[in-house]
């Protein structure tokens, strides 16, 4: 009798340290411009992108909408306590392997993949809302990158035309003051997104054991996901820093206001759609449209390929260790 509290305590734990892993993972997102730069030492930058990201992740819900009854039918699942498990369990596996190796991959389609697979798992693709999918997940996978980079393109265009008349100096002096508000912005238009979507996925379970009536986020899973994020935040992944700030493009403080301008308006702009993108994506191809303007060759393309692959293997590989994850705890809880 005591099984199903229990239960719902460990998916909540679970969801927990994956909201952690996701503020560690995807700190580079918010500082790495901006200490690439020099404009900002780590721990000041740190500090400013996990309150942010704290008052982001209070701002809205609608991404945890999508992620709790958009992607896979609750009446379908219905009953399945562990398939909330089995998805975070996917994601998280996945968050560790490619923080470990420096890869910066999406936290939020290793979610999804998780998600997805346990649940193809469980019921087969019935489970699946498919139109919530493609509207919701592939076509932002695809149209917020390539919209990062044409943004960031433009902005950082704009800029060189308006900053052409003026001495080097004072237009690097300059940026050094914006890059703090554009950072900020990123910082939380990610809070705004990212955190939600674990926001989502314990309704989710919520749901599932009979807590709530309905998809509607209660106010203190908003504020323990909003300082779980904050937390991760503050530990940040330093080897996806190196690798956002330097082996992309050269980065300099005007180079690091434009990309961070692009990263937020795009995120922003997805999250009051319920769009659950990848502010990973997101920024990475806002450096790569950033560095264009400049010239081709500064950038490194070679860096977008590996970038690409580890994009494309995120949501069936998550999928697949989701789908993995569910049959052993299925194995474990009966249900």
């Amino acid at each position: 009798m005591f099984e199903v509290p229990i239960l719902l305590i460990l998916i909540i734990a679970t969801a927990l340290i994956f909201d952690f892993t996701n503020g560690a993972h995807d700190c580079a997102n918010a500082i790495a411009s901006i200490v690439s730069t020099k404009v900002a030492k780590p721990k000041y930058a740190i500090a400013m992108a996990a309150t942010l990201n704290f008052v982001g992740a209070l701002l809205g819900t609608e991404v945890a909408k999508t992620l709790g009854g958009g992607l896979v039918y609750p009446h379908v699942v219905e009953g399945c306590h562990i398939l909330v498990l089995a998805a975070l369990v996917g994601a998280i596996f996945w968050n560790f392997f490619t923080w470990w190796m420096g890869i910066p991959s999406s936290s939020s389609h290793a979610l999804i993949g998780g998600l997805i697979g346990a649940g193809w798992a469980h019921a087969g693709p019935s489970a699946v809302n498919f139109q919530g999918l493609v509207l919701k997940v592939l076509v932002p996978l695809v149209g917020s990158p390539l919209i990062g980079f044409f943004v960031g393109f433009l902005i950082m265009w704009l800029l060189y035309w308006i900053c052409s008349r003026h001495r080097r100096a004072r237009v690097i002096a300059t940026f050094r003051r914006l890059q703090w508000f554009s950072a900020g912005f990123v910082a939380l238009s990610n809070g705004l997104n990212d955190a939600q979507k674990t926001m989502g996925i314990i309704t989710l379970a919520l749901v599932l054991f009979g807590f709530l009536p309905a998809i509607e986020v209660p106010l203190w899973v908003k504020i323990v996901c909003a300082l779980a994020m904050c937390l991760g935040t503050a530990i940040g992944g330093w080897r996806i820093v190196k690798t956002m700030g330097n082996r992309i493009f050269k980065l300099e403080t005007y180079h690091g206001f434009a990309a961070e301008s692009a990263t937020g308006i795009v995120i922003a702009g997805a999250s009051l759609f319920g769009a659950p993108v990848s502010t990973t994506h997101t920024v990475s191809s806002a450096i790569f449209g950033v560095g264009s303007v400049k010239r081709l060759n500064a950038v490194h393309w070679t860096v977008a390929k590996q970038f690409i692959v580890a994009w494309t293997l995120t949501l069936p590989a998550a999928g697949v260790v989701g789908a993995c994850a569910y049959y052993i705890l299925h194995f474990i809880w009966p249900q």
